[in-house]
């Protein structure tokens, strides 16, 4: 039985520093609560802090796709686009089985605005969602579309960023 009667689609979104730290705060309270998540990463394919720290919580399953370095627009190789289906292919599997309370989606929206993956195929996918599961889709330049259907979209907006000062990613707080 879910921890939850129904679950709803959230979008975290935008220019600012915090998409995947929010999810990952849902992970925690979940986790916290006895549930069960699916975090699946689209472009990451490399370990780093915030994601090595998953393996301490009961009930969270990590799945990473893409390669172990960053995808540029116009720099874009067919590996990505198979890494990309292996991330939809691992999302409909954990959102279909019904056997999680939280499917996180991270950094879709980005794979989606790079043409990684189709939106039709997302779209569907997400029409399937059994009523229980709750969804988060994060990265920067979700179709609207996808805004359009979210119960909930937080949009990520930057103030400042200690990058401006020259600051680069510290190790336990950025990366």
């Amino acid at each position: 039985m879910s921890l939850l009667d129904f679950g709803l689609i959230h979008v975290y979104m935008g220019e600012g520093k915090g998409k995947t730290t929010s999810a990952l705060g849902l992970v925690v309270r979940m986790s916290g609560c006895g549930g069960r998540t699916a975090f699946i990463q689209f472009m990451k394919g490399w370990l780093y802090s915030e994601v090595r720290g998953l393996s301490f919580l009961p009930g969270v399953k990590l799945i990473q796709t893409g390669r172990p370095d960053y995808i540029y627009p116009g720099r874009i190789d067919p590996v990505d686009f198979a890494e990309a289906e292996k991330g939809l292919a691992a999302a409909r599997q954990a959102l279909l089985s019904g056997c999680y309370d939280l499917v996180i989606l991270d950094e879709i929206n980005v794979a989606l605005s790079f043409g990684l993956l189709s939106l039709g195929d997302v779209m569907e996918l997400l029409k399937k969602k059994p009523l229980h599961v709750e969804v988060v889709l994060t990265g920067r330049n979700p179709p609207p579309e996808l805004v359009e259907i979210a119960d909930l979209v937080t949009d990520m907006t930057e103030i400042k960023h200690p990058y401006q000062k020259g600051i680069l990613a510290r190790k336990g707080i950025d990366c």
